[in-house]
């Protein structure tokens, strides 16, 4: 008479107990995978691990985690932003000047002497320069104005500091498609907002409104559009509870004196 026996195991496992036949048992074994209500967050690196390749330029330092800047700023979007689109930059502008007039200069000089034909170099060194100014201009315990000798630069060259910020915050959302915002201190020694597209800036030979840039606002869209889709003007909003103004002071400062 053939017998059926049962055996108990753990619940991970299913266990289909077959007929006994000729004193042989055979037993199939199907692994199933418990449901499980817990949530995996994907793993985040360290800025500090990411490394550009050797050459005459090399990453600014993130001053802050990449979860720093969260909610205005997502660690999702810090992190590509920061160790994929920048250091892509930083690499190809090694690439591009390597054996060339303009390897062993600042980028401040590369800017202003590079030929604005030559798209390797102009959109690698502007991607490179603008990005480095954006991290610093960025802090999570910012302060919401400016202050000292800035504040009184932005009352005397804009009226007041709300009206500042409306026409820095109109330049962000009414300029078409990728490019960057700028408060600069122009030839003249006066504070100005411009824009420029894609990866140029104010210290260029091209540049429509030259001066020296003291803050930067990335609007291309992967700077943005993880964390606000379509809502340019929420990022914009959000920026504004973010920018450093201790170093945008450094920055006017530092400008003055040249």
């Amino acid at each position: 008479m053939m017998k059926k026996t049962y055996l108990l195991i753990p619940t991970l496992l299913l266990i289909i107990l077959l007929q006994a036949c000729n004193d042989k048992k055979l037993i199939e074994v199907v692994e199933v995978p418990l449901p499980t209500t817990v949530e995996e967050k994907p793993v985040m690196g360290s800025p500090d691990d990411v490394r550009a390749i050797e050459g005459s330029f090399q990453m600014e330092k993130l001053p802050y985690t990449y979860d720093a800047l969260a909610p205005s700023i997502s660690a999702t979007t810090l992190e590509m932003h920061y160790s994929k689109h920048y250091l892509t930059y930083t690499n190809n502008l090694n690439k591009a000047v390597l054996g060339t007039p303009l390897e062993n200069l600042t980028i401040e000089e590369v800017l202003a002497k590079l030929d604005p034909n030559d798209q390797a170099i102009r959109n690698n060194a502007g991607g490179f320069y603008n990005h480095s100014m954006y991290w610093k201009c960025m802090r999570p315990d910012s302060a919401r104005e400016a202050s000292g000798s800035l504040a009184e630069a932005i009352i005397r060259d804009f009226g007041s500091f709300g009206r500042f910020t409306t026409m820095f915050k109109n330049e962000a959302t009414k300029h078409f498609g990728s490019g960057w915002v700028w408060l600069i201190i122009d030839r003249s020694g006066k504070l100005q907002v411009s824009s420029t597209d894609n990866q140029d800036n104010p210290l260029m030979r091209n540049a429509t409104m030259p001066g020296t840039p003291i803050l930067a606002l990335d609007i291309w869209e992967h700077s943005y559009y993880l964390d606000y889709q379509y809502r340019r003007a929420n990022y914009i909003d959000a920026f504004f509870t973010l920018i450093n103004w201790k170093k945008v002071q450094e920055n006017y400062e530092s400008a003055v004196k040249k």
